[in-house]
Order: structure tokens, then C-alpha cells, then sequence
């Protein structure tokens, strides 16, 4: 089969709800159906083209499994459509994307949809080595949210590693970070997705969405409720660090609930469909890193990416680098041999990221790419760069072309 083309079409994503916060009483299935069934109607796709459903969920449950399907069926769209799961943690959203543009690219598909959904409010606490039974003494549940960030590499191998903030804080050791440059960094952050809201960047890719409430009428949901409009160096100076180095909880991301989808479309069915392209699909690499240190994975990420289309830094209009931890992007920007004062940092995050919008892991490629691509066509940009940290040591990288 020869290789086609795939567009971007439709990126949409809901507003993003903090932990245990507006959100909470939807589970990641329910937010899954409702970003599916506005998609289908914004995009005004017959739902019956549709040939897959590619949906990531970082933390995944028994009580919906292969997401994507389960998503789709809960939307009450058509049975006949298949779906499945995947996982490669933080960049699990940016895998979809990618997976479904290479069965569009291949010829086995010609309209997927591609998303994503995480409600970490809901992930549940579990536990082990009970198949065969307990005859006496306690049962211990885990934490799946922190026991996944323990356990994201293998212990034998690399010895324990008490979590996602140690790794920064290693970064931060290797770099050079001070508390005050990660701070100021996620001063910027909060300041820029604040000016993006007031400025109406999102509105018009963003899915509102009704909240049922034990009594009266669904509460509409419709912007995000993790940014802080008042952060400044005094704010996030007064917080104590997580673990006694440079990281707080105000220059960290935040563990949040949202859902976020697009259809990846064949270039020669977008005018049988009627539809319209956002963005190109240009080409992707993810590579491996040490687990310690996973914050640096977007540096051999972008590296391989470069090296496999041919292109750098002077292609890339806008770049999008989740902010999995400000020292983490500080790390990386340096890393990328980029200078404190480098004249790119007008390109970098410029509505926020993940320490002020959030990062609902699984939901968090999806929502850079709706976001990205609005502001892409809102600068004219030709091309934009989405790249990002994966725990356990792993950076994913991809590059999409303007198409409007």
C-alpha cells in the first residue's frame, strides 16, 4: 500500500478539571464519551466512516477497558466501529495521534479517531497477590497514581526511585536549576495561560461540559480551574519544596481530569468527506532515557526527530514542551543548548502548559495539539513541535505542518 498523507481534523478538548476538583464525579469513560460525541458532531462526520478509535489513558481501570471502544459505545455511536487502549504514560495522547496517522499513512484506515482521557480523581487504590487468597493479617492497598510513578521502571535494574520529583530534582542537580529560575519559569507559565484565557485562545476548540449535580441543574464546566492569575515570585516563592531541593507544588504540574480528541484523516478523503484540515501530520520519534532522569527525554527525542525529517530549530515556528516540572523544562532547554535569554522562548508554551493548564496524563497530548494548533493558525505559524517527558525514562517528539 502506498503512503498517504494524514490531516488533523477537528482538534478539540475539554476544559481541565484540578484533582478531586469540578470533574471529579465523572470517570475517564464519561469524559471519553463526551469529547467522542462532540467531536462527531462539530466535525460533521458521518461516525459510520470512521474505521478506529485510538484512545490513551494513563491510568487505566477495569471499569473500562480498551477505552476507546468503551468510550465510543458510551456515546451511542455505532457498535460496528472497533477502538483499543494504549500507554506510554505522559505521552501516551501524542502515541494516539501518531498511531492513527500511521494506519492512515499505511492504507489500513482512512478516518481514525484519536485521543485520549484521564481522570486521576478517580484512579483507584488496589492490591496484590490476593488471587490465591490471605488466611490471616492485613490487606494493604496501593495508590495506583503513586504507586505507577514507583514503579515506572524496574527496581532490580535501577534501584528504587521514590518518584517523578526525585528525577527533577536530579535535573535540577545536573543543570543547575536554582529555586528561583524554576519558579519565575512557572511564573511564566500561570501569567501566560492567564493571558491566553482572558484573550479567548481556547474558546473556540474548547468542549464545556454539563456537570450532574445531586440536586438542580448540571453546573457547565467551561474553563480551566488549574491556572492561578496571581502567581508571582512572592506566591510560589512562600511554598516549601516537596523534598527538601527546588520542586513545589507551584512549579510542578498538577494531576487533573480532561479529555481531548481529533480525527486523523487520509489526504485524499477530506473532500468526499467534507471536511477541514487544521494540521499535517509531518513525522514523529520517541527515544529512551535514563529513569532518573526521564524529565530529559524530549532532548534525544527531538534529536532523533531532526535527524529523521531532515529538519531544525530554524523550521519550528511554535513549540509545545509539557511542563512535567519547571526545572525539568529549564533541564531541557539546555539540553537543547538553547541560552537563558534565547530569542525561542517567544515560541515555547506561549499559552501555559502543564503547571498552570494541568496535565490529565492521558488527555495531555490531545490537549497540546488542540491548543497548538489554534495558536498556529492564529500566528500563521508553518510548523510546530509537540515533544514531552515520559516517566520511567522516555521522550516523544512529533512535528506538524500548518494546513490552513
Amino acid at each position: 500500500m502506498s503512503q498517504r498523507r494524514a490531516v488533523i481534523v477537528s482538534p478539540l478538548r475539554t476544559p481541565v478539571g484540578k484533582f478531586l476538583g469540578a470533574l471529579s464525579s465523572l470517570d475517564a469513560g464519561q469524559l471519553g464519551a463526551i469529547i467522542l460525541k462532540a467531536l462527531i458532531d462539530r466535525s460533521g462526520i458521518d461516525p459510520a466512516r470512521v474505521d478506529d478509535v485510538v484512545f490513551s489513558q494513563g491510568y487505566g481501570s477495569g471499569e473500562a477497558p480498551a477505552i476507546g471502544h468503551w468510550a465510543w459505545l458510551a456515546a451511542g455511536l455505532p457498535l460496528e466501529v472497533p477502538g483499543y487502549q494504549l500507554d506510554r504514560r505522559c505521552g501516551s495522547g501524542l502515541q494516539a495521534i501518531v498511531n492513527a496517522a500511521m494506519m492512515v499513512q499505511s492504507g489500513h484506515a482512512d478516518v481514525v479517531v484519536a485521543g485520549g482521557c484521564e481522570s486521576m480523581s478517580n484512579v483507584e487504590h488496589y492490591a496484590t497477590g490476593l488471587r490465591a487468597g490471605k488466611k490471616a493479617g492485613n490487606i494493604e492497598l496501593m495508590d495506583r497514581l503513586t504507586r505507577g510513578r514507583v514503579m515506572s521502571q524496574p527496581i532490580e535494574r535501577f534501584g528504587a526511585i521514590s518518584g517523578m520529583i526525585e528525577t527533577a530534582e536530579n535535573l535540577a542537580s545536573d543543570y543547575g536549576i536554582t529555586r528561583a529560575a524554576a519558579d519565575a519559569y512557572a511564573v511564566r507559565s500561570h501569567r501566560n495561560a492567564t493571558a491566553a484565557w482572558e484573550a479567548g485562545r481556547f474558546d473556540a476548540h474548547l468542549v464545556p461540559i454539563e456537570v450532574p449535580q445531586r440536586r438542580g441543574e448540571p453546573v457547565v464546566f467551561a474553563k480551566d480551574e488549574g491556572f492561578r492569575p496571581d502567581a508571582s515570585m512572592e506566591t510560589l516563592g512562600a511554598l516549601r519544596p516537596l523534598e527538601g531541593g527546588v520542586v513545589t507544588a507551584g512549579n510542578a504540574s498538577q494531576q487533573n481530569d480532561a479529555a481531548a480528541a481529533c480525527l486523523v484523516v487520509a489526504e485524499d478523503k477530506l473532500a468526499e468527506l467534507g471536511l477541514e484540515p487544521a494540521l499535517w501530520f509531518t513525522g514523529y520519534a520517541a527515544a529512551g532515557c535514563d529513569p532518573s532522569r526521564m524529565g530529559i527525554g524530549p532532548v534525544p527525542a527531538v534529536e532523533r526527530l531532526f535527524a529523521r525529517t531532515g529538519m531544525g530549530w530554524n523550521d519550528i515556528g511554535m513549540v509545545e514542551l509539557n511542563e512535567a516540572f519547571a526545572p525539568q523544562v529549564l533541564a531541557v532547554l539546555k539540553g537543547w543548548g538553547w541560552s537563558e535569554d534565547d530569542s525561542r522562548m517567544d515560541m515555547l508554551n506561549v499559552n501555559g502548559s502543564g503547571i498552570s493548564l494541568g496535565h490529565p496524563i492521558g488527555a495531555t497530548g490531545g490537549r497540546i495539539l488542540a491548543d497548538m494548533a489554534a495558536e498556529m493558525a492564529r500566528r500563521e505559524v508553518h510548523y510546530g513541535l509537540e515533544t514531552m517527558c515520559i516517566g520511567g525514562g522516555q521522550g516523544i517528539a512529533a512535528i506538524f505542518e500548518r494546513a490552513t
